[in-house]
């Protein structure tokens, strides 16, 4: 039975957004009308029941599962938290949700946790194709939130992340919580486009334009007219062809290859790298004026290694897709193994990983012996990276500190590349944009 004053409960049923009033003892004592339909039948249902069993589906406090709980800092500190979670409806459907905790006073003084839910993605919304944006890390669960608060501008976006992070599950993702969401999405790897070909691809061409011509081709502006135009590795862009795209970007004018017409498309750029744009315009490689074009508001997607959590639910997942559904079992060797590995080439090599076990395994069970990482990056786990780093340095030097120890480790690698960062940077499993901080900090840059 509920015995949540009137007053109160006239209150939380104001609130539009699902909210809930929990006691100490994780008890809901009053729900209003919107969190009862997200989460339970009725207001019978919900109060009295604990709020982790019915918004997490869990037998625990959220706390004891890895999650940030607002409940234990309104109760210990009497002062609000907000946290992002992952939640399940009463369909046992999960959703990503921002969660504002606040200390409430009842009538006699008591004090109460009042949690007011904000949901921003669906997990629904974060499929495609292959494979799925998963997670419940609040590092993930941020860079969502971010995806999502910008998903509704018209601005351009440019997608910051090392090689295999997802970058184009992000730039779907932004498409189908836009405006645009229904029209055109076309992806392209700039990297894979011959210099002589990118204007083209880009703007496309008439018949004749240029020998073995045979006939008009529309180019990726003209086919993404009123949706959105993915740029991946925008830094291998040919210098060349970056006043070409700077124009059409800031008046939506072009022409095709060989035509006279001037044609317009209103097409939402989204972009992404895994290189340092300013360092790259620094070197004059890249243009200064395009670089504030593409880069409206830019969005950094975190490395696998530092959401290592996700981990079991993304091999999980990915698993059940490459095996048809059908069951298929990580054991809890081969599933540490997985998670104490650091992953230069992120979600992209756990799936190719993931491939080759699913293919050495007998019966369906995977095992550790099954688990095989690159020879290259076998020496670096998780658990010790920097001590991986040391040895491979230490008997230059005894005695010296980790940062010398990296420094000395960094320059050497340099040498043996010829100053090629981007292959140093695979190597030791970071960005080029952190590797260039790392740099600077050990005054290595020349």
């Amino acid at each position: 039975m509920n015995h949540t004053p009137v007053q109160l409960q006239s209150l939380i049923d104001a609130q539009e957004n699902p909210f809930v009033l929990i006691d100490i003892n994780y008890r809901i004592v009053a729900a209003n009308r919107a969190y009862c339909k997200r989460y339970g039948t009725d207001e019978a249902h919900v109060v009295g029941r604990t709020c982790h069993e019915i918004s997490h589906h869990a037998s625990v406090p959220c706390h004891l599962n890895g999650e940030t709980c607002p409940h234990q800092q309104v109760f210990a500190t009497g002062s609000g938290q907000q946290v992002l979670h992952t939640h399940y409806d009463h369909h046992n459907q999960p959703e990503h949700v921002r969660i504002q905790g606040h200390p409430i006073l009842g009538l006699n003084g008591e004090l109460y946790l009042g949690e007011a839910i904000y949901p921003f993605a669906p997990t629904t919304a974060m499929d495609c194709d292959e494979m799925r944006m998963i997670g419940k890390s609040a590092t993930f669960l941020s860079c969502v939130e971010n995806l999502t608060r910008v998903a509704e501008s018209e601005a351009s976006i440019l997608l910051y992340g090392e090689s295999g992070v997802g970058k184009e599950l992000a730039a779907q993702y932004l498409h189908r919580r836009s405006n645009r969401e229904g029209k055109a999405f076309i992806a392209v790897d700039c990297a894979s486009i011959a210099e002589s070909m990118f204007e083209s691809e880009l703007f496309g061409h008439e018949r004749g334009a240029f020998t073995g011509c045979v006939g008009r081709k529309l180019g990726l502006f003209e086919l993404a007219d009123n949706g959105t135009l993915f740029l991946d590795e925008i830094g291998e862009i040919p210098l060349t062809m970056q006043a070409k795209l700077l124009r059409v970007l800031e008046s939506g004018e072009y022409r095709r290859v060989g035509g006279t017409e001037t044609l317009r498309a209103d097409v939402r750029v989204v972009s992404a790298t895994n290189r340092d744009l300013l360092e790259m315009v620094d070197q004059g490689r890249f243009r200064l004026d395009l670089y504030y074009r593409i880069a409206g508001i830019d969005v950094t997607l975190p490395a696998l290694r530092e959401r290592r959590s996700d981990i079991p639910a993304l091999a999980k997942s990915m698993l059940s897709r490459m095996n048809g559904g059908r069951s298929c079992e990580l054991n809890e060797s081969a599933m540490t193994r997985l998670v104490t590995y650091d992953y230069p080439g992120n979600v992209r090599e756990l799936r190719n990983i993931l491939q080759k076990a699913l293919a050495l395994s007998d019966n369906g069970i995977i095992t550790a012996k099954d688990i095989r990482f690159d020879a290259n990056n076998q020496g670096v786990s998780a658990a010790q990276p920097e001590l991986a780093l040391a040895a491979a340095v230490a008997p230059k030097k005894k005695g010296a500190s980790m940062a010398e120890l990296e420094a000395s480790h960094i320059a050497r690698l340099l040498e043996q590349h010829d100053g090629h960062r981007r292959k140093v940077a695979d190597i030791l499993g970071i960005s080029e944009r952190t590797l260039y901080r790392k740099l600077i900090r050990y005054e290595l840059r020349d």
